[in-house]
């Protein structure tokens, strides 16, 4: 098969945006990143003097392009949902099935399981975010739908064999035999939608739960004398840090205290996208409610948040813009980090032989003007 050859672009090395650089790519792999020109022989593609990152790689997305998860738990739900994300330059991500029924959950775990062995692009797994939650931070959640699983249940929505599956928990709903069992298991737990207070989910911590889905919405907050569920993440120097940077979900300032007290490399951003991303409208139905996006926020009737507007390379630009990150950081927040954090950082989020060439060409505004799955356009 012959090579195909990125050249003349930034390419995002382990320095940093590097110019005059060759990223060769056979049969979907990168296989060298070289100096200088294209070797000949290789099909040429000119970047023309755009950023050439890996590609993004979003845990948290709801729907896309008109198209809610929960309401189409199939493959061809899953395939509009990636297509819409991937002209933002998302091209792998973890569907996300907001809590619902048991049923809808093992829908959608078969779905995922066959988007797969078909080779949708993009789909790394599932992301079920509840319904194993606490109702006092329900968040848009329906709390009629929240429930403590039985061994059998849990059997069954860790069953994916072919991907990742990521599950959003409260953790003060389990107790630490049955987190480190999920765990054992390859199941990557998160707490979100949780009541917790510090001790006990810096106990969920030592107990198989990676990190939280969401930063600072629907826990615990940081106070002087009780340090919270954000407290108890900040503090831990392990735990992964999901955040939206939407300047909706977290004020700019939370956002910088976090990212400097955290190690670096530990804090990923998500979207929680909802489907009027890469979609035509603007509303969505979600529990049989009207929810409504505008300018850029997603809302129920009564205001509360439900998800959000957000692409991933709108993220990107909002880490450099309003948190004043420098752009192979945001880039690294968007790829290399949820690969470290999903287990997949041998293949994915980097620029590099041996990686997979998912790769993003943003300009210089930051907007995405190209991607590729697997070297593919």
């Amino acid at each position: 098969m012959t090579a195909t050859a990125f050249v003349n672009g930034r390419v995002l090395s382990e320095r940093g945006f590097e110019s005059d650089l060759s990223v060769i790519v056979e049969d979907g792999y990168i296989v060298a990143v070289l100096p200088g020109p294209a070797p000949g022989g290789a099909q040429v593609v000119d970047l023309q003097g755009r950023y050439l990152a890996p590609g993004f790689i979003d845990t948290q997305v709801n729907g896309g392009g008109d198209v809610l998860f929960n309401d189409a738990p199939t493959v061809e739900g899953l395939r509009t949902i990636a297509q819409a994300h991937r002209r933002f330059g998302t091209t792998a991500m973890m569907p996300t099935l907001i809590s619902d029924d048991v049923e809808v959950m093992l829908r959608a775990i078969a779905a995922v399981r066959e988007a797969i062995a078909q080779g949708v692009p993009g789909i790394l797994g599932i992301h079920l975010e509840g319904p194993y939650l606490a109702p006092a931070r329900k968040g848009v959640h329906d709390p009629e739908k929240f429930h403590t699983p039985g061994a059998d249940e849990l059997d069954r929505i860790a069953s994916l064999d072919n991907g990742k599956t990521m599950l959003t928990l409260a953790p003060e709903r389990f107790d630490d035999a049955t987190l480190r069992a999920l765990a054992a298991r390859g199941v990557l737990l998160s707490a979100g939608h949780t009541a917790a207070d510090y001790e006990r989910l810096r106990a969920a911590f030592a107990n198989g739960v990676r990190g939280v889905t969401h930063l600072f919405n629907a826990m615990t907050p940081l106070g002087s004398r009780e340090p919270g569920g954000v407290g108890a993440c900040l503090d831990d120097p392990d735990a992964w840090c999901g955040v939206i940077v939407d300047g909706e979900h977290v004020h700019d300032a939370s956002l910088r205290i976090a990212i400097a007290a955290k190690p670096r490399g530990k804090i990923m951003l998500v979207t929680d996208a909802m489907p009027p991303v890469g979609g035509a409208s603007e509303d969505f139905v979600l529990y049989g409610e009207t929810m409504t996006c505008r300018d850029g926020k997603c809302t129920t009737a009564g205001g509360t948040l439900a998800g959000s507007a957000l692409d991933m390379a709108g993220a990107v630009r909002n880490t450099v813009r309003r948190l004043g990150l420098p752009l192979e950081e945001a880039c690294r927040m968007a790829s290399t980090y949820p690969a470290q954090f999903l287990g997949l950082d041998g293949e994915f989020g980097k620029i590099l032989p041996g990686y997979r060439a998912d790769l993003v060409a943003l300009d210089d505004d930051l907007f995405v003007r190209d991607s590729w799955i697997g070297g593919a356009r």
